[in-house]
């Protein structure tokens, strides 16, 4: 490819991530990234076998948010999210403090045992339904799931699917990565529940409404419910097993939706004509994006830098690389980074604790922004659903506080707790 072949597939890449953060004409961030992945192709800058190949990689995310989406969509429909919203007020009583903290707990168990895209999609309705139910201001509330779902996602390898994609076919044994990634996970964790918890220190001084009457649950909420916790368990065991994770969601998701809709003799289509389906070509625009910037080369001027600066100075290259990938992530969103990261580590044959450095990056790095992560543009589609919206500078406003030193401190406990004395 020419010097102008790459000037221009880095300038579609920045102008259809540009059009995902701002949303010009209000289009669906969907539209942008299909476009940018078009042009590439259109403009013979990426060839149509590389871009195909592109989409195909992204199979097991497609069929992961496939299910979690038909369990979210299951849960509101069914009364789960409002009987949930009913519990949470009635142990807060009344103090906003308190609710703030349970949610942030309840967040924090979601993107740990189901992900950081489930805790977007399925915890973040629920979250809302407290919040109406509270009379409370929504958004601060609402903040948690953004910040909880990267913030917590290095805890297992189910996490976040990032986690997967980063280090592939090879995932360290649990035992090992609990060794390796749980200090900087609880740093990670309780830091940007401090920070966060200042961010909205304004908004939680009011005292909520409490729930004097608590929703019975039909039992097709109590079907979702099995279903969420039988999807937890799966996903789990997945995981020990080396499994990918998208076909068991997928199969949870399916099944529990056939269920219901057997349950209450219904159609089955309404809850299909819910689901925010523009997400599945999103993801897929930015892959292709991915491999579009892949495509220049960048990547093997930044093994040669990687490989040389962890042979010589292994903190201060994990440290780098972290930040810099952390950064990166917000870019060009964290799924298509986490590639970059995996090709670039697996090329330069870094050592654990850096590739661990560049999953803290990939994963944690994202809260600085509404583009960071899939789990915070699905979170964003979520709260609009609600007739809600968190504008890119807004969050950026929360961002610049909440991300830097959780991110930081995290590095610097992996580093410690990797590396020699």
């Amino acid at each position: 490819m020419s010097d102008f072949g790459h000037v221009a597939t880095w300038s579609i890449a920045a102008l259809a991530v540009l059009g995902v953060i701002t949303r010009p004409r209000e289009w669906s961030e969907a539209w942008w990234a299909a476009a940018g992945a078009i042009a590439l192709v259109l403009c013979s800058l990426i060839p149509i076998a590389d871009a195909l190949a592109a989409v195909a990689r992204g199979m097991d995310v497609y069929l992961f948010l496939i299910g979690m989406m038909l369990l979210a969509e299951l849960g509101r429909r069914e009364g789960l999210f409002d009987w949930l919203a009913g519990y949470a007020l009635e142990h807060a009583r009344g103090a906003p403090a308190r609710l703030f903290l349970l949610i942030y707990a309840v967040g924090t168990l979601v993107t740990v045992f189901l992900s950081n895209d489930a805790t977007a999609v399925v915890l973040t309705p629920a979250v809302y339904a407290v919040a109406r139910h509270a009379r409370a201001p929504a958004i601060p509330y609402l903040l948690i799931c953004a910040f909880i779902a990267n913030a917590a996602s290095f805890v297992l390898p189910i996490s976040n699917p990032a986690n997967l994609v980063v280090f592939g076919s090879h995932m360290p044994p649990l035992t090992s990565w609990l060794r390796e990634f749980g200090a900087a996970s609880v740093v990670s964790i309780v830091t940007t529940y401090v920070l966060l918890r200042f961010t909205q220190r304004h908004e939680l001084v009011r005292e909520v409404a409490t729930s004097s009457v608590r929703v019975a649950l039909p039992p097709s909420g109590q079907i979702t419910a099995l279903a969420l916790a039988l999807t937890a368990a799966v996903l789990l065991a997945a995981s020990l097993l080396g499994w990918q994770l998208g076909l068991p969601t997928c199969l949870c998701g399916l099944g529990a939706w056939l269920t219901v809709t057997l349950l209450n003799r219904q159609s089955p289509w309404p809850v299909l004509s819910q689901i925010t389906w523009s997400v599945l070509p999103l993801v897929a625009g930015l892959f292709v994006l991915a491999q579009g910037v892949e495509n220049t080369g960048v990547l093997s001027s930044l093994t040669r830098f990687s490989s040389e600066l962890a042979r010589h100075a292994p903190a201060t290259a994990a440290l780098l690389g972290g930040t810099a990938v952390a950064f990166a992530s917000n870019l060009i969103n964290n799924l298509p980074m986490g590639l970059i990261a995996a090709t670039v580590a697996s090329s330069a044959q870094l050592p654990a604790h850096a590739t661990g450095a560049l999953l803290v990056g990939v994963d944690l790095g994202p809260n600085l922004s509404v583009t960071g992560s899939l789990a915070t543009i699905l979170w964003l589609v979520a709260i609009r659903r609600e007739g809600l919206n968190v504008s890119a500078l807004k969050f950026l406003a929360v961002g610049v506080l909440v991300m830097p030193a959780p991110l930081l401190l995290s590095l610097l406990t992996l580093v410690a707790t990797a590396l020699p004395n």
